[in-house]
């Protein structure tokens, strides 16, 4: 590999960059480079035969003074090639958490600034489109509409189901929670005489578009805090040694025999 280097004893410098390592008590592979770090330093790159670091290479960087025959280290460091093993992305949990993945006693608070939820001295024109509903519902009451509307059994036996089913306050997640749906913002009260008992939930990470009984709750309500601080004290640091030695799939056999292992 051609690079722009002053000193070509820099380019050369092969051991001095490989007995950093060894000092360091590490055992680098093969040599597989050297590149510019400027007009009086370069970086040489080895193999990293390091469990659980697949396809990273060590980067020792040597540098010498102009007019001087004296090789320095200045940096040994492990870098990922362009095959490494590398881990993914974070992504921040409001934007990997997904409808059904909410259980009882989890917690999930909506964002300070969600577009979804507005004061509630705010103006939503619920009521006015609440009026307008209910005199098209009693219009087709008085004979303009439905033939048969449901009695008053029939209401208590849809209240009973839903107030028992799993939307309930008995439900394992309603157990759990801290606050229930009667005050939370994603809650639409249902009209009519089971007003004031259930309502419908519009949170996609919650009970989406399913009868929740008042008394009902979950992790997501409206009124759940964030917790505080920026980690994550539920887990315990990440600990770099502590690694799961996978073994890799056995290659196939072509038509040229097996591969070699």
């Amino acid at each position: 590999m051609s690079v722009a280097i002053s000193s070509p004893r820099l380019v050369d410098a092969v051991d001095v960059a490989r007995a950093a390592l060894v000092a360091e008590g590490e055992q680098p592979g093969a040599h597989t480079g050297v590149t510019a770090e400027g007009d009086y330093a370069a970086a040489h790159y080895f193999d990293a035969q390091l469990t659980g670091y697949r396809g990273w290479q060590w980067c020792v960087v040597v540098a010498g003074a102009p007019e001087s025959s004296e090789v320095t280290v200045s940096e040994v460091a492990l870098l990922p090639a362009g095959d490494a093993l590398l881990a993914p992305d974070w992504v921040p949990w409001v934007q990997r958490v997904a409808p059904g993945d909410l259980g009882p006693g989890d917690l999930l608070a909506a964002p300070a600034d969600d577009p979804r939820l507005v004061p509630g001295q705010v103006d939503t024109q619920d009521v006015s489109l609440l009026d307008a509903d209910e005199v098209g519902q009693v219009s087709a009451e008085i004979g303009l509409g439905r033939e048969r509307l449901l009695s008053l059994e029939g209401r208590a036996d849809a209240a009973q189901r839903w107030y028992d089913g799993d939307f309930g306050p008995a439900s394992p997640m309603a157990r759990n929670a801290r606050h229930a749906c009667g005050t939370c913002g994603f809650y639409l009260p249902v009209a009519g005489a089971l007003h004031s008992g259930f309502g419908v939930c519009a949170n996609e990470f919650s009970a989406d578009g399913h009868v929740v009984s008042a008394e009902y709750g979950c992790g997501a309500h409206s009124d759940v805090k964030a917790p505080s601080g920026s980690g994550s004290p539920a887990y315990d640091a990440f600990d770099d040694g502590a690694i799961e030695v996978v073994a890799r799939p056995a290659e196939s056999v072509g038509s040229d025999g097996p591969a070699d292992s």
